[in-house]
Formats: C-alpha cells, structure tokens, sequence
C-alpha cells in the first residue's frame, strides 16, 4: 500500500481541486478570452448587464421617472436579445421555466392582475367607486379601472417588468461558473466605488449630491441615493456578497495548521491571497460606509443577512469536520474592528432614539385599515401615495409627507390586494428558499445560492421597516443577486436546460 507524505497529500488535494473549480484568468484579455469560448453573444449580454448594474444608482438610486424609463428599455432589450439569440441560434435556454415554474406562474398570474387594474376593461363593479364619484363631479362620463390611478399602476407594472428581465438575465448567464462569480465580483465593485463616492460626498460636500437637486445631510452617508437607508439597504447587499466571496477563498486556501486562534486566523489571511485582501479592503470600504448611514434598519439588516451567511457557512463547515469556522473567524474579527473603530455614530443613535417610531406605527394601522376595506381587489399597484390621504388622520403629524407606507408587504398589500399581493411576495420568498436549500445542499460552489438567501433575508427584514426594495437601485442589484443564486441552486451535474 504506497505511503503519501504531506507534500504529495497537498499536492493530491490541490489537482483535485483545481479539476474542481472554474479557472480563473489574470488578465482581463484572458478573462474575455474564457468568456468569449464560453458564447461570445452570451459574454457580451452579460457586460451589458454588468453596465446597467452600474448606471441604476448614478440617477439618484433610480428613483425617478427618467431613470425608470431609461432602465425600462434597457433591461428587457437586453432580454430580448438573449432570447433572440435563443431562437435563432438554435440553442436552449441554460435554465429552463420549468425549473422555476411555481414562482413563474405566480409572477405571471400577478402581472395579468396589474395589467387588469390598469385597464378600463375593469370599469363597472370591479371598478374603484372613486371614479363614479369624479365623475359626477366632473359631469361627464370617465373610464375607470380597479386602479385610483392607471397611469401609475403602468409605470409601476413597466418597473416590475425591468425587475423581472434582470433576474430572467442574471438566471440564465449565471449558470456556467466563470460567468457567475465575474457577476458577483462586479456587483462588488459597483458597491465599493458607490460607497467610496458616498464617504467622500459626506466628508468633503456634506453629502450633496453634484448634478443633482438633492438636499445635504451633513455628515450622514449616502452616496447618489436621496435617502440614505435605502443606500443602506443597496451597501448591505453588497457587503453580504463580498462576504460570500471571502469565505469560499479563506476556507480553500487556509493550511491545516494548529496553535492558538490567532495564529490560525494569520496564517488564514495570508494563506488568501491578493483576491481575499481585495475583497477585505472592499468590505471594510461597503462597511464603514454603512454605517455612516445610521441607519437603524438597514445596519441591522445586513448584520441578519450576515449572520445568516455565516450560519449557512458553519452548518456546512460541521459537515465537513470543521474547516470553515476559520473563515467565519476572519469575517467576524473583521467586522468586529471595523464596529469598534467605527460604530460610534449608530450606537449614539440607537440610544437616543432606541427602536420605537410612533408615527410609523401609525401609519402601518392606517394602511391596515385601508387593506381591509377592500381587500380581493387592492387600490391599484402602485397607488399607495394617492390612497393615503383618503385615510390619513390626525395620528400622524400634518407636515410629515408619506408617499411611502415605509413597509413593503403592507404596500403591496395595499396596491394588489391579498390574494395576488401573497402571489407576488410568494414567488420571491419561493425562489429565496431555493437558493437556502442549494447552499446548504451543494457540496460545491454554493456562494451564488448562499449569497442570494442571505440578501434575501436582508431585503425581507428591512423591507418591514422602510422602502429600499422599492428603489429601482437597490431592487435590480437584487434580482441580479436572486438570479445567480437560483441558477447555481442545483448542482452543475444537473441539466436545467430546457
């Protein structure tokens, strides 16, 4: 029976490894080479949704209706191509629907809903009793709708069909994995220098935004966003999949070393390399930043979303007798310095005003209450800022503006009413318990799926206390993230194709 001594096991674990995993090209003409092998017209879609990543924040997180037009064309032309590509090259979509058919029947069943409300088709009993009464107002006959507002619920139904194409896009390029971690590795980048744009605004233009009618923040965080938890929202998005990438690349390269935790946790950094240095330097920029939002929701959403990813990453380090709690322990003395010399802000904040906001409360019982009074046929997607004031009281302040209900389920709720508001919410949660069961499944390349659960939790959070989701910023970067995920769910053995 041959002897292996510790230089040939080493050896042996590392060709085993390297048949394993994608390889990983230097330079960038060796990286568009790979892509290129791969499908030319595939790599170049996957750039073009790379760059309009990168263009949804710059218009002030794409919270205005130029950037919802731009991006509107944009996307699902993308889309477009791609399918065109499909038919006319002969080729098979890598994820068939049938691999996500639940959420997709769901998805289309709400956007036939949304289409219904905004169309006067639904004029008669179906129709909200508001346009009767302006009619009679007016004296004259009006088309109306189960929407207050049809115009509205159509923009809004043209930003859920943006969403839609970027998650479609995202599924069906990431499902080879040179493509997907270059994905998620810009998604990074695109953070990052929105984060570094943010602290140099709010330490050198008292966070103006230049270029744009936007009013100053002092010293608060917020990078082209107009509010700055909905950057927080966007920034913890892209920590939690930087720390996604760091786990993988600390546990692979880690030696089998023994000794104190500290010299353990030493010999993990430099076993990492120059990637893992970038990607720490990037978490600790995304870090800071968010926490120079002070925001209350969106810090202690990305701390769920983390503590999710690093739970994920210990249940299958057990599994595997234990060799990721290493990994973990560098992430978390990362973020724990990085707390320390940098949390004071949100700590103050959290004892001064703690956790209780009346006046959001008030309106969540407000909203309620409004859910109730019709609750088959909703108000119309999207309609929330015109309903509002039907039932707005003296619960809340007169000079306080609410064109948000600063909670998205209650939101939708509202806009589509309970049956196809559960549809809508259903098929996301659908597709994030996919990604949860692949990462904890996969027994490897599972940081796609895990990164995507672990957002998933951080928008799920949050979105019970504000409105990040609803920014076209921060709801693309997430389809994005949901896509990969759901495409790298099943095992790369596995054929999804259809």
């Amino acid at each position: 029976m041959p002897e292996f001594t510790p230089s040939s096991r080493d050896a042996l674990l590392l060709a085993a490894k390297s048949r394993a995993e994608p390889a990983r090209p230097r330079s960038a003409g060796g990286l568009f080479g790979a892509l290129w092998a791969e499908g030319g017209f595939d790599a170049l879609l996957l750039f073009g949704l790379i760059a309009g990543l990168a263009w949804a924040p710059f218009w002030l997180g794409g919270n205005r209706l130029p950037a919802w037009g731009v991006n509107g064309l944009y996307f699902p032309a993308l889309a477009i191509l791609f399918e065109i590509g499909v038919l006319f090259g002969g080729r098979r979509h890598p994820v068939s629907i049938a691999t996500i058919a639940g959420p997709a029947a769901l998805f289309g069943a709400t956007l036939l809903w949304i289409f219904f409300q905004a169309s006067p088709l639904a004029s008669g009993a179906s129709a909200h009793p508001i346009w009767g009464m302006a009619s009679e107002m007016l004296e004259r006959p009006l088309e109306g709708g189960v929407s207050v507002d049809r115009g509205q619920t159509l923009v809004f139904l043209l930003r859920l069909t943006t969403a839609a194409s970027v998650f479609w896009l995202a599924l069906q390029l990431s499902r080879r994995p040179l493509r997907v971690h270059l994905l998620l590795r810009a998604i990074v980048v695109i953070v990052t220098a929105y984060a570094v744009y943010g602290l140099v605004l709010s330490a050198f233009f008292a966070a103006a935004i230049p270029f744009f009618d936007a009013p100053a923040l002092g010293l608060f965080v917020r990078s082209t966003f107009v509010n700055r938890n909905n950057f927080a929202t966007y920034a913890g998005l892209g920590l939690v999949t930087t720390l996604a990438l760091i786990l993988p690349l600390a546990d692979r390269d880690a030696p089998s070393e023994t000794g104190s935790r500290a010299y353990r946790l030493s010999k993990i950094v430099e076993a990492a390399g120059l990637r893992a240095w970038l990607l720490l330097a990037a978490a600790f920029v995304i870090f800071v930043a968010l926490l120079g939002t002070v925001s209350r929701g969106g810090i202690l959403a990305t701390i769920l979303g983390a503590g999710a990813l690093l739970a994920i990453a210990y249940s299958r380090g057990r599994r595997r007798r234990g060799e990721s709690v290493g990994a973990i322990a560098l992430v978390l003395a990362g973020l724990g310095a990085t707390i320390l010399f940098f949390g004071d802000l949100i700590v103050a904040r959290l004892f001064a005003s703690g956790f209780d906001d009346g006046r959001r409360l008030a309106v969540f019982a407000i909203a309620l209450r409004a859910i109730l009074d019709t609750p088959l046929f909703g108000y119309g997607y999207g309609a929330f800022a015109d309903v509002f004031p039907l039932y707005r009281d003296r619960s809340i302040p007169t000079a306080d503006v609410w064109d948000k209900a600063h909670n998205a389920y209650l939101e939708t709720f509202m806009g589509l009413g309970l049956v196809f508001g559960t549809a809508l919410i259903g098929a996301l949660l659908w597709l994030a318990a996919k990604c949860f069961a692949g990462a904890v499944a996969r027994r490897r390349a599972p940081t796609p799926a895990a990164a995507a659960a672990a957002c998933s939790l951080l928008i799920g959070v949050h979105a019970l206390v504000d409105f990040g989701v609803q920014i076209e910023a921060v709801a693309l970067t997430y389809m994005a993230i949901l896509g990969a995920g759901v495409a790298q769910a099943e095992s790369s053995r596995i054929s999804l194709s259809d």
